[in-house]
């Protein structure tokens, strides 16, 4: 899938659905709340949710004190869903509306956070400019949370294929410049009440 049939396919799904009518939604995402609590970084540092669109992991990251949070999403009806829900708030957030496979960062992060953007990219060439975009933006000693769903997850979602992993694969994937901290399983109940199966994996990057 290219950029463009991808920001058509999300800017048709943000704007045709709520956010309590894809599977994905998440009241509060405690996972990636809890591996981002486990990297010890300041309330001041720089930390991007990478298809963080209108999850509502940003909230919680404002409401907790975070200075410098950053929301990258390649459907900007997704954004503006997240901008609404913060109000006034919202600026104090930094929306980008990019396709991370073709973004050029300009400033280095501290926390890299991607819950279920990475598994779309079933092509292995989306997959080298995702890691190399990654790569520039996340500073040495700098962590990335990388939510997909698990060997035994979904094998489609939101109509598209996926590619599953666990820690090792994801690992391999992304190469020796990241060493995994952790990893940890999460049964994902979605409104509709069935179940979808993720790893989270927290790496660290280390040249």
């Amino acid at each position: 899938m290219d950029d463009s049939d991808r920001r058509a396919h999300w800017e048709n799904v943000y704007s045709t659905k709520t956010e309590q009518q894809v599977s994905w939604f998440q009241e509060k995402p405690t996972v990636s709340l809890d591996l981002i609590g486990a990297t010890n970084v300041s309330r001041a540092a720089a930390i991007i949710d990478v298809g963080g669109g209108a999850s509502r992991l940003v909230d919680a990251l404002v409401k907790e004190g975070y200075r410098s949070v950053t929301v990258l999403d390649v459907s900007e009806a997704a954004l503006a869903i997240s901008r609404a829900r913060l109000g006034s708030r919202a600026s104090e957030v930094e929306w980008i509306a990019a396709d991370v496979t073709k973004w050029e960062p300009t400033t280095s992060f501290d926390v890299w956070h991607d819950r279920a953007t990475f598994h779309f990219l079933t092509e292995a060439e989306e997959r080298t400019a995702y890691v190399f975009t990654l790569a520039k933006a996340l500073r040495v000693g700098g962590h990335a949370i990388i939510g997909t769903f698990a060997l035994d997850g979904p094998e489609r979602c939101s109509g598209l294929p996926v590619v599953r992993y666990d820690a090792t694969f994801l690992g391999k994937t992304l190469g020796p410049a990241f060493r995994l901290i952790e990893t940890r399983r999460q049964e994902h109940l979605t409104p509709m009440g069935g179940v979808q199966r993720f790893q989270f994996s927290r790496f660290e990057r280390i040249e």
